[in-house]
């Protein structure tokens, strides 16, 4: 870890002295903390913390043998400043903090994990098995608090050295983090001086001699005047050694000599030893975190306590964590400047259901063992549910999160390979996770994990390798399943990191049969020695008559371009299953991904065929949308920093592959939510010349009956917002849009022609977003449906304005939006600055026989207007005869609708009607539409008695029919 701020003269590690960079490109919170000090100091120190369980806050100063050592005016300002320092470098966050609002800091929601201590005899017992359990702490032994890691031992020994492990994932930086913090706000009485290293900032260095004195004035200018005292600190000087697993330590007299001079240069590993050893300053404190592969470095003769760090075995830890990080004001984010902003009751939900689903459900409580779970939890559910920033994607959160925690790893610094503890990971995991989707299974054996382990694992330092990730990294991914029916088996910590790393195996190029891997290793070959042989057969051929030569020199041509389309099948395959995993139809469970993964989390269960079982069929459809996400330019570039690197090559023709088989199959008409999957994976892939490419044939979104939240409006806006050509139809019905979500859906709506915004209980407010979407000048709509939103009068005055200014819209949709006779009035008064509609649907809005004869007279003398619905409006039998009549005598204008008959006739507007009323029949007030279509009923009685055509009679009968299964309809329901 880089954790030295360098002040001036001295450069960092690689790439940090080069000038100054933003905190959140190179340093996540979890692994780096060198960033470089931007400003001057402030002049106070920070808030103070709040306080959760095993605080070193809450202990008092103990009593001191001596007297305070820094007493002089100049030491103790150089102390105070190297406080204020450390409190400034340790408080910044990266990009991926920030998300969850601009008042967040570790200092107000840390929550300690559990700290047991444990004996040397367990670290060093050899593992008989495959061992995923996580360890929790035991009843005998209390957990250990941050003021406790130095108090005696149980035979009251003086504890100068504590070794704090823990596997990758447990808090061990963010638990140091806040150590050094008490230390900077007071909290910590028994230390006078912190000096805190990065043991991965000291391996950068090399062998390069230098001394204690020097490495501690490089990374910490202000107490180089107060060198000479420390070593009459004693035990009040605490030195943290973070991430010893980066240093290679040889406690051997012949490997690294004694030393006691802290002036003396030496390479930082042999400094770090004789601290160790303490022979080198021998009563200072030394705190040192590492992995677990790595405690053996140190003997334990030198070593007075050990601690592990276990993670949040308590749900009440985890149930704080999340109260405290999701309870943050958000920053605010919108699409578009929407400023949609998520609200306190909305939090208090979140918080809640995810309490319920950690009590029931004991998978989730498990993942959120691992603190680092805990976040991408949190990280989730804020982009599920808060405002999303700028090109926040879901594959980058998890992309984001490896690398808070995976980030200038390496699986083990002793092993020349320098490999990336994230490539070991993706290679071994990565294996597990795909061959369970294409199996299409989530519980693994340990004979499964065994395998994948284990394969192609043969030479002694690979056995190595295996046991430090096994050690140090396998709990971070697989845990012990403790579902009823699974015992014994394995499964991911969160079941989307399977997806993500089986889409990451395949991105990668892992993947390979065995004719791709001989094939590769032929075509190398011949690609080496083809120019030479080629050359010697040509000279050859030239001297000899040998016919069969030219066919040589064609086949050794042919060798690479064959394996080139070996390797080219093998991508379309995997395209191919990806395609067909993407628009895979669940009947049981086809939420859309977005929906199931809030489910996963908060414990909401989508429609099953046996509720009371789970599906015997996986549904893995977020691994198409890791691979779309994995090929964007940003992943891989943080791919890269893992030492996961994709070649562009690699995934522009992976990129290909994808669109050739989207191109087929996503002409198709889906499912609405099949289609959002299919808007989610361009959304997550942030291309959009491939989006638009794609998408070019797309003329119909429908998305009914899809929760449109403010995530889901960001991604279609995202997706279909810069495409140019015009959308036939855009259906929005019963989405639960809102004000925010139909600005934010505004790039989408210019280019649709028919627009369905029924049953989205749209008020008077989405009104004034609809005003402004027909007053724009690229609007193109020319049928509008907004029946079934409470509108009233308010809302009908703004969509009159817009109206008047509007050229294209031809068809309004108003039924059963609450106009009243105010609204009807309006409408008649405002109509005629309208010239281009030519059907109005007014029906089922409680209006008069006055306001709808004012409405009729206005269309009537409409130079355009054809059909005026007035049906189901609270109309006398007067009322409704004089409409008829009223249309009757405009020969050649507007016909009015109020009924299934007219005259002795029925309407050819019949199935029209009762079409609406069946649809909306579960929506509407039962008791009201009943007595409409029994006045309905009537009036075809009426008619059918006044007419001897029997031909007319039939069809009254056959209309009567319909009303009357209506009516019972009704009467079953209500009964």
């Amino acid at each position: 870890m880089r954790w030295g701020r360098r002040l001036p003269r001295v450069t960092w590690g690689p790439g940090l002295g080069r000038g100054l960079q933003s905190a959140d490109e190179r340093i996540p919170f979890l692994i780096h903390w060198s960033w470089p000090l931007k400003g001057g100091l402030p002049r106070g120190l920070p808030r103070a913390f709040v306080r959760h369980r095993g605080s070193s806050a809450g202990s008092g100063p103990p009593s001191r043998r001596h007297g305070s050592l820094f007493q002089g005016l100049s030491a103790s300002e150089a102390v105070q400043h190297h406080r204020q320092n450390l409190a400034e470098w340790f408080t910044r966050l990266p990009r991926e903090e920030r998300q969850f609002g601009p008042t967040f800091a570790l200092d107000t929601v840390h929550v300690d994990p559990v700290i047991r201590e444990s004996t040397p005899d367990e670290l060093l017992r050899p593992s008989a098995q495959l061992t995923l359990g996580h360890q929790h702490p035991l009843a005998g032994l209390p957990p250990l608090a941050l003021s406790q890691l130095f108090d005696p031992d149980a035979c009251g020994r003086r504890v100068q050295t504590v070794v704090l492990y823990g596997t990758v994932g447990t808090g061990k930086s963010t638990l140091v983090r806040k150590m050094v913090l008490d230390w900077c706000y007071g909290r910590l009485p028994a230390f006078e001086l912190l000096i805190p290293f990065s043991c991965e900032d000291l391996s950068s260095l090399g062998p390069a001699p230098a001394s204690l004195c020097q490495l501690v004035a490089q990374r910490y200018t202000p107490l180089k005047e107060i060198l000479p005292l420390m070593a009459a600190a004693g035990s009040r000087l605490l030195f943290v050694l973070h991430g010893l697993e980066h240093l290679n330590l040889d406690f051997r007299l012949a490997g690294t000599g004694l030393c006691s001079d802290p002036k003396e240069p030496k390479a930082p590993a042999a400094i770090m030893v004789n601290l160790l050893r303490k022979y080198m300053l021998p009563e200072a404190s030394i705190l040192v975190t590492t992995r677990p592969s790595a405690i053996g470095r140190i003997p334990s003769k030198y070593v007075g306590r050990y601690g592990e760090i276990c993670g949040f075995s308590d749900t009440n830890l985890q149930k704080l964590y999340f109260q405290l990080r999701l309870n943050q004001p958000d920053c605010g984010y919108g699409a578009g400047g929407a400023g949609i902003s998520i609200t306190p009751a909305q939090r208090d939900n979140l918080v809640e259901m995810l309490s319920r689903n950690l009590e029931g459900h004991h998978q989730i409580a498990a993942a959120c063992f691992l603190p680092s779970y805990c976040w991408l939890v949190c990280a989730t559910l804020h982009f599920l549910h808060a405002p999303t920033p700028p090109g926040q994607t879901l594959t980058s959160i998890y992309t984001s999160f490896l690398r808070l925690n995976f980030n200038g790893e390496m699986l083990d610094s002793t092993d020349p390979s320098k490999l990336s503890l994230m490539a070991y990971a993706a290679r071994t995991m990565g294996k597990l996770a795909y061959e369970g989707v294409s199996s299409r299974k989530t519980y693994f054996s340990e004979e499964d994990v065994r395998s994948c382990l284990e394969a192609g694992v043969k030479t002694e330092e690979e056995f190595q390798l295996l046991h430090v990730f096994r050690r140090d990294a396998l709990t971070f991914f697989l845990a012990p399943c403790v579902e009823p029916g699974h015992r014994g088996t394995f499964v991911f910590i969160v079941p989307a990191m399977q997806e993500y790393l089986a889409a990451l195996y395949i991105v990668l190029g892992l993947r390979k049969t065995t004719l791709q891997q001989v094939g590769k290793e032929v075509a190398e070959l011949v690609g080496r020695v083809g120019e030479d042989v080629s050359l010697v057969l040509g000279i050859v051929a030239k001297l000899l008559p040998l016919r069969a030569l030219p066919l040589l020199l064609n086949l050794l041509k042919v060798v690479p371009r064959v394996f080139g389309r070996v390797v080219g099948k093998s991508r379309e395959a995997v395209a191919q299953a990806m395609v067909l995993e993407m628009f895979r139809e669940e009947d049981y469970y086809n939420d859309d991904v977005l929906d199931q993964m809030g489910a996963s989390i908060l414990g909401v269960e989508g429609p099953r065929r046996h509720p009371d079982e789970p599906p015997d069929d996986e549904v893995f459809e977020l691994f198409p949308m890791f691979m779309g996400g994995l090929l964007s330019a940003h992943n891989r570039a943080v791919l890269a920093q893992l030492g996961c690197p994709i070649k562009t090559l690699d995934a522009v023709e992976n990129a290909q592959a994808i669109k050739k088989k989207l191109g087929k199959l996503g002409r198709q008409v889906l499912p609405p939510s099949e289609l959002l999957d299919h808007l989610f994976f361009h959304y997550e892939f942030q291309n959009q010349r491939f989006s638009a490419e794609v998408l070019s044939s797309l003329r119909q979104l429908n998305l009914a009956g899809v929760r449109m939240t403010p995530l889901k409006c960001t991604v279609v806006a995202a997706v279909l917002g810069s495409g140019r050509h015009a959308l036939d139809e855009v259906n929005l019905a019963s989405c639960q849009l809102d004000p925010a979500g139909l600005r934010t859906l505004m790039p989408v709506l210019l280019r649709a022609r028919k627009l369905g915004l029924q049953l989205n209980s749209l008020g008077p407010e989405a009104c004034g977003v609809l005003r402004d979407l027909l007053l724009h000048d690229q609007c193109q709509i020319t049928t509008l449906r907004l029946s079934n939103n409470p509108l009233t009068v308010a809302g009908a005055a703004l969509l009159v304005e817009g109206l008047a200014g509007n050229s294209s819209l031809t068809h309004l949709s108003l039924l059963h939006t609450g106009l009243g006779d105010e609204g009807l009035k309006l409408l008649a008064a405002q109509l005629d600055r309208n010239q281009q509609l030519q059907e109005l649907n007014v029906a089922y809005n409680g209006a008069g026989d006055a306001a709808a004869l004012a409405l009729a007279t206005a269309a009537r003398d409409h130079p355009s207007l054809e059909l005026l619905h007035l049906y189901f409006n609270e109309l006398s039998s007067e009322g409704r005869q004089t409409l008829r009549d009223l249309g009757d005598a405009a020969k050649g204008r507007a016909r009015v609708v109020v009924s299934l008959t007219e005259g002795t006739a029925v309407s050819e507007y019949w199935s029209v009607i009762l079409s609406e009323v069946q649809r909306n029949l579960n929506s509407w007030d039962r008791g009201r539409v009943r007595r409409h279509l029994e006045l309905l009923l009537r009036d075809l009685e009426d008619s059918r008695g006044a007419t001897l055509n029997p031909w007319r009679k039939a069809q009254l009968l056959r209309v009567e029919g319909e009303v009357r299964a209506l009516l019972e309809q009704l009467g079953g329901a209500g009964s």
